[in-house]
């Protein structure tokens, strides 16, 4: 029997599915000038599993990126998207620390040659604001949800088989951060980096990804199984 996902049986969710994911990257890169340029905006997402508001306000003195192999970014605050009349501006956005984070706190997260490479082009193509954000809307202010939510829902059309679009996989842009935690999780990463690389408590991360931890408990358990009958130890 297939594995249940997303409330239909044989139906891997998009963290099961690393290809779905590249794929649906390519596709939001396919979707004209502006998917070109949130290509790495979604990257971001899934690549270093970052919140859709840390994505907003990264900028380039943030970024490590060598030539070859890994890079980091070094997470220093988040612009989440509030109402207008909530703010001492009007703008529709707030800038803020990182999430359960004190203030003036930073979260370093190791990045994928994939995620190196695509935020290399991005500069490369786009450069950054004035105030050094890589990502912006049309006219530089804060990138909104309902545009890169539009231009991902026209990416998962094109991405995805015609009996999946109507089920809930991958149904928002959400869904590219909750992979790549649980990439990092069947990868074997401990969990207590896990959480912190996604800014998460070790708490928090058990009460969301318990199935998914508890799997890789037993692979422990498995490995002691094995040290424990090797006469070596």
């Amino acid at each position: 029997m297939a594995p249940a996902a997303d409330g239909r049986r044989g139906r891997l969710p998009l963290r099961a599915r690393p290809g779905l994911a590249r794929a649906l990257l390519a596709a939001v890169h396919a979707q004209g000038p502006r998917g070109e340029h949130l290509h790495a905006f979604f990257g971001c997402l899934y690549y270093a599993a970052m919140r859709s508001s840390e994505v907003a306000d990264l900028r380039k003195a943030d970024c490590r990126l060598l030539e070859t192999g890994w890079g980091e970014l070094v997470l220093a605050g988040s612009r989440p998207e509030v109402g207008a009349g909530w703010t001492d501006d009007g703008k529709s956005y707030e800038q803020r620390g990182l999430k359960r984070r004190a203030r003036r706190a930073t979260r370093s997260v190791p990045i994928p040659p994939a995620l190196v490479a695509l935020l290399r082009a991005h500069l490369a193509t786009y450069g950054t604001a004035p105030d050094g954000r890589l990502f912006t809307a049309v006219r530089g202010g804060r990138v909104r949800s309902t545009k890169y939510t539009e231009l991902w829902q026209r990416a998962r059309r094109s991405a995805l088989p015609a009996s999946d679009v109507a089920t809930p996989l991958a149904k928002v842009p959400y869904s590219l951060r909750h992979a790549g935690i649980s990439l990092l999780i069947k990868a074997g990463v401990d969990p207590v980096e896990v959480a912190r690389r996604a800014g998460h408590s070790p708490a928090v991360l058990w009460r969301f990804y318990a199935k998914l931890l508890r799997g890789q408990q037993q692979q422990a358990n498995d490995l002691v199984d094995l040290a424990l009958k090797n006469p070596k130890f």
